[in-house]
């Protein structure tokens, strides 16, 4: 389907169908977006895709609205907002026209679809409802910010501002997903570091990166330290137990806490040993050499104090 026409309802928006136009938009640029309630614009018709209006959800007709009786539901019998539906059904075209590789489309699609696009749907519905300090801040609170106030009088204003929010959405949507790939391509990296590491106990990784769910998905139990370098320096830090709390697998040797430069050289024996942190989960040093001998000395101690966890 290339359709001519992107139809979503007038007036006042809602976050639903602002994210929808951010994926549709993307997808066909060419297509005009039109905002009405009329008869002749929200029926079904080859040239358009409706969505959030119209009172019927149909795939293969090109409508995809949630208001009406026996609206659509999500396996476990959550309800779905238009942004659900139109995610579900062009969610992975739309990571196709970023970039995605093939072999993460799917896992991203159904991550995205949890993360961000089920609490959006939840929320539109009345299943979710946030609150405290922070209910303000939500996105859908944010995107309706955007409305016109009550006393412009502008004709065009609610579509301006509606402009306006799938703008401002859009970067949202982008950097969500751009953040997700990037897990996906470093756990990659990670898994093919476990593989090259053995069973050794310090994990080298090429450059900075997010590794702890990798190593826990891998169950690579084994490993204490991770080095890696930085823009000048090189980092050796620890590895966390869980997702919880920030108890590490092993610390730094308590000797080695708060000392820099020449102090820390002294007391580890390393030189170009450049920090330790007085929190004993992260050190720095001016080079590979130097990093890779700190997160030695560091195991060692670890092994030799039965601190390690495997």
């Amino acid at each position: 389907m290339n359709p001519d026409f992107l139809v979503t309802h007038s007036g006042g928006f809602h976050a639903d169908e602002v994210l929808s136009s951010v994926i549709l938009t993307r997808l066909f640029a060419q297509a005009r977006v039109v905002r009405s309630r009329s008869p002749e614009w929200i029926t079904p018709n080859a040239d358009r895709i409706i969505y959030d209006v119209g009172g019927a959800y149909d795939a293969e007709a090109g409508i995809f609205d949630h208001h009406q009786r026996g609206a659509p539901l999500r396996d476990d019998g959550q309800p779905y907002s238009s942004f659900g539906l139109i995610w579900k059904h062009y969610g992975r075209d739309y990571l196709v026209a970023t970039g995605i590789p093939d072999a993460h489309i799917e896992a991203l699609h159904a991550s995205f679809d949890l993360s961000f696009v089920l609490p959006i749907d939840l929320t539109d519905n009345g299943a979710l409802s946030p609150s405290g300090p922070l209910a303000g801040l939500t996105l859908p609170a944010l995107l309706e910010t955007l409305k016109p106030v009550f006393d412009d009088i502008d004709p065009d204003a609610d579509d301006r501002r509606f402009n306006d929010a799938v703008s401002i959405a859009r970067s949202f949507v982008e950097a969500r997903i751009a953040q997700s790939a990037s897990k996906l391509r470093a756990e990659t990296l990670v898994l093919e570091a476990i593989a090259h590491t053995g069973q050794g106990r310090v994990l080298e990784l090429p450059m900075g990166m997010p590794f702890r769910p990798a190593i826990f998905k891998a169950g690579a139990d084994h490993l204490l330290f991770v080095v890696h370098p930085r823009e000048k320096d090189w980092c050796v830090t620890g590895i966390r137990r869980g997702d919880e709390g920030f108890e590490l697998r092993a610390d730094l040797p308590v000797a080695w806490a708060g000392l820099t430069n020449h102090d820390l050289e002294a007391v580890s024996g390393v030189k170009g040993a450049t920090f330790c942190h007085n929190g004993r989960f992260v050190a720095a040093a001016k080079t590979r050499e130097a990093a890779l001998e700190m997160a030695d000395l560091a195991v060692q101690e670890a092994v030799a104090s039965g601190q390690e966890v495997a």
